[in-house]
Formats: C-alpha cells, sequence, structure tokens
C-alpha cells in the first residue's frame, strides 16, 4: 500500500468516526455536539501549528529562544480580554460561567514542578500529548496511558496533600476589582517580554507561513504560531460560553483511568476524593456524558484528520528502552503532578491566568525549575541523541 493511500485510508477513518461522534452527541445534547466540534478546531489548531508548551520551554531554557513563549504570551492575552467580560457578567446564554480559580498552596507548586519534569521526559504537555497521539504518534499514546495512570494515583493520594498549608481559591478579580486585576496581569506578560529581549533572548517571526499563504497551506498546515495562539484563545472563549467553564483536559485522563480500575474491582468509596458525588455520578454514567472527555476525544480526532491531511499520520516507537522508560515516567509525573495542581498547562496555567487566577501563576513559577532538570534529565534517557 502507497503512503498516500495509507494517509487518505486514515482521513476517512478519521472523518467517519467524526462524524458519527457528532451525530450521536447531537441527538443527546445540542450542547455536547457543539463542544465536540470546538474540540476538533483545537486539535486542528494544535497539529497544524504544532502549538506546545514543552518545545517552547526547552528552547527558552536551553537555547535562549523566547518564540514559542512569545507566542503563549499572545495566547494568554487574547484569552484575558475574552473572557473577561464574560466572567464579569457572570452568565452567558442564560447559564452561569466560571472562573478556573483554584487554592494557592505546597501541593499546587509541587505538583506543577513534577508536571514540568515529565514535560520533558514526554517530549509534551497535556495538550501535546492530545494532539500528537491522535497525529500517530506511538509513544505519546505510551505516554498518555500513564498519563491517565498518573492521575488516578493522585486522586487517591490528594487528600493527604489537601492537608498541607495552602489558601483557598485567590481570584486576583476578585481581590483587586478587574479593573486593575486585568491590566495587572498584562502588564505582568509585557514586563517579562521586554526583560527577555533586552537581555538578548531571540525572538523568530511568529506570523509567517513557511512557504506563503494558501488553501492548501491551510489544509495541511503548517501554521504560524500566531494563528494557532489566537485560535486556541479564541476556542477556551468559546468552552467558557458553551460549557460554563474554561478549557481543561487531565479531568478526564482520571476519570477514563477510575473507570478502568472499577471494571477490575476497585471500590471507588474506599477513596475520599471518588466518594464524592460529582465523582460518583460521572463514573456511573458514559464518558460521552462528560464534557472534557468528549472534548479530550475530539482533539485526538481533529489532530488525526490534521496529521492525515498533512500526509504524516504515524511515528513509530523509537528504538532502545530508555525513551520508552522516559515515556512511563512522564505519563506517571504529569498525571500526578496534574491532579495535585489542579489542572495541567492548560486546565491550570492557560485556563487559570485567562481567569486572573493567582494559582495559574503559581503553577508556572514552578512548572518552569521543573522544565529545566527535565531538560537535563533527557540525554541519560536518549531522549537528545540521534539513533545510530
Amino acid at each position: 500500500m502507497t503512503e498516500n493511500l495509507k494517509q487518505k485510508r486514515v482521513l476517512i477513518t478519521g472523518i467517519s468516526l467524526s462524524v458519527l461522534l457528532a451525530m450521536t452527541l447531537l441527538m443527546e445534547s445540542g450542547t455536547r455536539a457543539l463542544l465536540f466540534a470546538i474540540g476538533l478546531a483545537m486539535g486542528v489548531a494544535l497539529y497544524h501549528g504544532a502549538f506546545g508548551f514543552t518545545d517552547a520551554y526547552r528552547k527558552l531554557l536551553s537555547e535562549r529562544d523566547m518564540t514559542g513563549v512569545a507566542a503563549q504570551m499572545v495566547m494568554l492575552i487574547a484569552a484575558m480580554l475574552l473572557f473577561a467580560p464574560v466572567l464579569v457578567q457572570g452568565s452567558a446564554f442564560g447559564h452561569g460561567v466560571s472562573a478556573a480559580v483554584a487554592p494557592v498552596g505546597v501541593a499546587v507548586g509541587f505538583g506543577a514542578f513534577l508536571f514540568g519534569i515529565g514535560m520533558q521526559l514526554g517530549s509534551g504537555c497535556a495538550s501535546g500529548v492530545l494532539y500528537t497521539a491522535g497525529g500517530g504518534n506511538v509513544r505519546a499514546l505510551l505516554v498518555l496511558v500513564f498519563f491517565c495512570l498518573g492521575a488516578f494515583w493522585g486522586s487517591l493520594d490528594l487528600g493527604w496533600w489537601q492537608q498541607l498549608p495552602q489558601t483557598g481559591g485567590t481570584s486576583l478579580a476578585r481581590t483587586f476589582g478587574w479593573e486593575i486585576a486585568l491590566p495587572l496581569q498584562i502588564g505582568a506578560l509585557a514586563l517579562v517580554f521586554l526583560s527577555l529581549r533586552l537581555t538578548g533572548w531571540v525572538l523568530r517571526p511568529i506570523n509567517q507561513w513557511q512557504d506563503g499563504f494558501s488553501l492548501t497551506a491551510l489544509l495541511r498546515g503548517p501554521w504560524p504560531l500566531i494563528l494557532s495562539a489566537l485560535l486556541l484563545a479564541l476556542l477556551n472563549w468559546a468552552t467558557l460560553l458553551v460549557a460554563g467553564h474554561a478549557w481543561s483536559i487531565t479531568w478526564a485522563f482520571s476519570l477514563w483511568a477510575a473507570k478502568t480500575a472499577v471494571l477490575f474491582g476497585w471500590d471507588p468509596a474506599s477513596s475520599g476524593f471518588w466518594s464524592g458525588g460529582f465523582q460518583q455520578a460521572a463514573l456511573a454514567r458514559s464518558v460521552l456524558s462528560d464534557t472534557t472527555s468528549i472534548m479530550n476525544i475530539a482533539i485526538l480526532l481533529g489532530a488525526m484528520l490534521a496529521a492525515a491531511l498533512a500526509g504524516s499520520y504515524y511515528k513509530p516507537l523509537p528504538r532502545g528502552h530508555r525513551p520508552l522508560l522516559a515515556a512511563i515516567l512522564a505519563g506517571l509525573l504529569m498525571g500526578y503532578g496534574a491532579r495535585l495542581s489542579y489542572g495541567c498547562n492548560i486546565g491550570a496555567f492557560f485556563s487559570g491566568i485567562a481567569s486572573i487566577s493567582l494559582h495559574g501563576w503559581l503553577w508556572i513559577a514552578c512548572a518552569l525549575p521543573g522544565n529545566w532538570l527535565g531538560i537535563a534529565l533527557r540525554r541519560p534517557f536518549r531522549m537528545d541523541v540521534a539513533p545510530a
């Protein structure tokens, strides 16, 4: 079978699965069907823009290249400006909306640090693992499996971590008022940007098409970073409007692992976290009743479609056992860390800062040192060694 035919078959499979799921959801709930469509668009935007947090931090810390981080700053500022009127109003289309605000404490900081290490060993964050796994990267799929296990493990230990010092959820908007908190956050990002530029960090163009704009470039990619950044901000805002909460990812990973554990005889009542009413209800329902699960599945399918259009679907496992061990460790670290820190680079950092929450800033402040350590660990695991 020719490579072109393989990619066409993947594309047809992805379209068929997407249509089938969309129709199933539409018959049950228009809201869930709309969230599925938003997730598909996220998968395409992530894949075609190769929009990863992990590579951006690795280049920032090891190559003094701030390009990826600058794109993230654009995304954060755009999301803040979109979120603010909705969160001030407190409702959208007749239903309430809630900001992504979480406690600030030891658990969040340590969890973000663990997550940062895992990002570099896994060559992807939560969104990165989703879109690369959807694009046929077998190693990313292995990371995803252990990400789910790590998130479940973290949920079982969460009660102990919550006994450590922490404050309640701290919204800078509630503390200072939106008229102060919003400019304060934008000013902080601008200050970081200027500090990096003035001290010699490299900034490459983030608004250029590789071979010029065309319909083919739009369908097959790659896209400029600025396009993906703005689209992800817009799609996170759309999630807030439709679902009533900002974009999140890792809750679904915990849920998938917990449902699997139930099949093997585990009793949710044995866990303080899973004996809660919301968690028990989620365990009893189909995953297609869970909005985060729906969007994660859609991101996988969206990336599958984008990869097939680009003719790049499927990347086999690397040679040797060390990269595979790193994938397992990365998944466990990111899953466990995300559960402790009330989210990942999306739920805690992106959505947290878009919601003007202090825990988003604590998350990135602790995740960056974790990334630094993770970068140092890549070579022993043969992550940065060219194959012989």
